[in-house]
């Protein structure tokens, strides 16, 4: 398996953090988000089971989904 383009992290805790990667497996190129978690002080991230893997052509809903949410989360502003 080639090693994963992170593309983003997302910092959870000290030792925890989500990472938005591209990574190859059985010759198919995925989308994961997955929870990856250190013990050095994050000189090492592994990866945990806590996760979700896309295929390239699941990406368009979930960009869709993502735009509805973030027009949700930016009409609950305004009403505040």
């Amino acid at each position: 398996m080639a090693e994963a383009k992170i593309l983003a992290t997302i910092p959870r805790t000290d030792t925890e953090q989500l990472q938005i990667s591209i990574s190859e497996y059985r010759g198919k190129s995925y989308f994961n988000l997955r929870i990856h978690y250190t013990t050095d002080g994050g000189a090492t991230w592994l990866p945990t089971k806590k996760g979700v893997t896309f295929a390239p052509e699941q990406l368009d809903l979930l960009s869709e989904a993502i735009e509805e949410a973030k027009k949700e989360f930016m009409a609950e502003g305004e009403g505040e």
